[in-house]
């Protein structure tokens, strides 16, 4: 025989698979036997497809981050920081709480509870947890700076505030709360949003 046999399935579909193990299960709580069954493979084709089982878990949370959680990248774009952190709250609720997907969040459950054999995956999701929160405080500096925000405000308070705001949604989203239930939610925290500026 000349040459290897070519995939017998599709890269995107297990990909698609394999996130939704992860999201449901978290890191720890999703085996490597789970994932092959769930991605219709075996395990060697696992490992030669995609990588041990961390490697898998960063690119199911590449594709996480330009599908389920796209409306990040959507928030930050918006023209004003009140928009941004808006947008960034109402999507959370939307998406954490769609039917056609796990409740709650991947990037905050995903290696909430974990021993030290899953610390790796644990390090990179408070990695791409705090480099959101990174972006959105770079954002509201931004704000500060042309006159959106009113003097005395601190950027970074502000933003862990309101990262600790969207986090909490999708925990409630995990423990069963609405989509209306959080978008009240939101009402509430937007309410706090500073006054006395051009912003508002």
């Amino acid at each position: 025989m000349a040459g290897g046999r070519p995939r017998a399935f599709d890269v995107d579909e297990a990909l698609e698979r394999a996130l939704e193990l992860f999201w449901r299960h978290g890191y720890e709580g999703t085996g490597v036997a789970d994932l092959a069954k769930a991605m219709g493979i075996n395990p060697p084709s696992l490992y030669s497809a995609f990588g041990n089982k961390q490697e898998l878990f960063a690119k199911v949370l590449d594709r996480y981050a330009e599908g389920p959680a796209g409306y990040i990248r959507e928030a930050l774009a918006q023209p004003t920081a009140r928009m941004v952190v808006e947008r960034l709250l109402r999507g959370a609720a939307e998406a954490t709480t769609r039917p056609d997907c796990p409740p709650g969040c991947l990037t905050v459950q995903g290696g909430l509870a974990s021993s030290s054999g899953a610390e790796a995956a644990r390090d990179e999701l408070t990695r791409r947890r705090t480099a959101g929160e990174a972006a959105l405080r770079l954002r509201l500096e931004q704000a500060g700076i042309d006159g959106e925000l009113p003097d005395g405000v601190g950027s970074a308070d502000l933003s862990r505030y309101f990262a600790t705001v969207y986090q909490g949604i999708a925990v409630q989203a995990a423990g069963g709360a609405s989509r209306e239930q959080l978008d009240r939610v939101v009402d509430v925290a937007m309410r706090t949003w500073p006054t006395g500026s051009s912003g508002n």
